[in-house]
């Protein structure tokens, strides 16, 4: 363990943000290059000698949260990365854009502030990059089988590299220009730099896992052609079919999902263009849905030079503590988070629900008009004469996603069975009801979290390897009905 009276001696500290005024001027990580190395072998310091390390349990992948807390309060740092990369291919996508439900079930957070588990995570893997203690992983022999990856978001890319680490020829494909899948154009560049992701890139490439952008299976390619070509397939398409709002005035100009919003944004950030085809410049953006998508749009918008930025949520405002009786600890809460995009500026607004767009005679939105809602015998009902407008040049809907894509054709070229929900059906190895045919992440889970994707992608990348040579030395972190304790 680390210091037994780490968590006596020293309170929580978090790696230190930008000033908002500065940070808003470029699109470079909110937080303060280095600021936590200096402190963060304290912070580790805090991990207890608990018996049980609850942490475990809360992060889908296992990660041995303990043991590397004790290499880094130590200062090993070499010994911490291999601990972290023991369970974790990407720490250092999880250090920063994961929720972290490893430290809502950190023992010491029955009463005090948790571990500061995610910071402690991100501080390893960079220092590992630094020191050149990240190299490729080259596996001794070939299998001679070969396998190919749908998609190229966490879920597909932790699967690849472990079906190349076990040897087998693996390639990627990804429908987008480049690499990353939500990782690339979904979250933006001051959450994640994507100088990350290119990193991970050129290991895998070393590797030995190939790459195949602009190639989108069911429309490019038929599913069926690919399986003829391949021993094996992992589907990790990820669940890309929007939520939408099917109101009146949907139809108007200004009104788009997150996703065709927040690409153009990183697209501009990677060269493709000056300035994006869509800008919240200049104008009054509303922002519909209040999870992370949601807070990425508000914090593109305000570096974009929005007029104004209003976030809309039909559910009533989280608690600020963790209610002990509907989320005791260690389960993973749902509380009122402020985000480094809310810090910003702006305006939240709960318990509202949208009617109607309203807009002017060249079709373009004007105004939103909302509603109070409230809780009626557990349906959300409307409250009379709270009506109102705001008003909206530009409405991104973060609502949420509802599958994986349908209208490609992958689903039905494979042949493939859907669950209750939607998503693509799997077994306790991962594979679909086509023999050789695999999936992992949002495609058969639904939409989650990074954490959740690695996690997938790892365990059905066992399931592949054990299909194609009977047995495995591949970790499973997670069976395909674990829900852990966050749900």
């Amino acid at each position: 363990m680390a210091d037994p009276k780490g968590f006596l001696n020293h309170g929580r500290e978090v790696a230190k943000s930008r000033p908002v005024d500065v940070r808003l001027k470029d699109w470079n990580e909110v937080y303060v290059p280095g600021s936590l190395l200096p402190i963060i072998s304290k912070q580790a310091s805090r991990c207890m000698d608990c018996g049980i390390p609850f942490c475990h349990n809360g992060c889908p992948l296992g990660n041995l949260i303990p043991e590397w807390n004790d290499y880094a309060y130590r200062e090993d740092w070499t010994a911490a990365s291999e601990r972290l990369h023991a369970t974790n291919n990407f720490p250092e996508f999880t250090g920063r854009l994961c929720p972290a439900p490893c430290e809502s079930a950190c023992v010491l957070g029955i009463n005090q502030p948790a571990v500061t588990i995610k910071n402690v995570e991100v501080s390893i893997i960079d220092k590992a990059w630094d020191s050149g203690d990240v190299a490729p992983q080259i596996p001794e022999r070939l299998s001679g089988k070969t396998v190919a990856v749908i998609g190229s978001g966490p879920a597909g890319l932790a699967a690849a590299q472990q079906l190349t680490r076990a040897g087998h020829t693996v390639a990627v494909y990804e429908r987008a220009d480049r690499i990353g899948g939500l990782l690339r154009y979904g979250i933006p560049e001051f959450k994640m730099e994507k100088r990350h992701i290119n990193r991970r890139i050129e290991q895998m490439r070393a590797e030995g896992t190939r790459f195949r952008t602009g190639i989108e299976i069911g429309r490019d390619l038929k599913a069926t052609d690919l399986k003829k070509r391949y021993d094996a397939v992992v589907i990790a398409a990820g669940a890309t079919t929007a939520r939408d709002l099917p109101v009146p005035g949907r139809e108007l100009n200004g009104i788009h999902q997150a996703m065709e919003y927040l690409p153009l944004a990183n697209k501009v950030q990677e060269g493709d263009y000056v300035a994006p085809p869509i800008t919240a410049e200049g104008k009054h953006v509303v922002v519909i849905g209040g999870g992370d998508t949601g807070a990425d749009c508000v914090g593109t918008a305000h570096r974009q030079g929005a007029a104004s930025v209003t976030q809309l949520e039909i559910m009533p405002r989280p608690n600020d503590e963790r209610n002990p009786v509907s989320q005791p600890w260690p389960t993973f809460p749902m509380l009122y988070k402020v985000t480094s995009a809310h810090e910003e500026g702006g305006e939240r607004v709960y318990s509202v629900s949208t009617t109607h767009f309203e807009g002017d005679e060249d079709g373009n939105v004007q105004w939103l008009h909302v509603t109070e809602v409230e809780f009626v015998e557990g349906k959300l009902t409307q409250k009379p004469g709270t009506e109102r407008k705001i008003p909206a040049q530009l409405v991104t809907l973060a609502m949420g996603f509802t599958g994986t894509d349908r209208e490609n054709g992958l689903v039905e070229q494979f042949g493939l069975d859907l669950d209750e929900r939607g998503n693509v059906a799997r077994d306790a190895d991962f594979q679909t009801n086509v023999p050789g045919v695999y999936v992992a992440g949002d495609a058969g889970r639904g939409q989650s979290l990074i954490v959740w994707a690695i996690a997938e992608g790892r365990s059905a990348a066992r399931g592949v390897d054990r299909f194609l040579t009977g047995a495995s030395d591949l970790p499973a972190p997670i069976r395909p009905t674990d829900r852990s304790l966050m749900v």
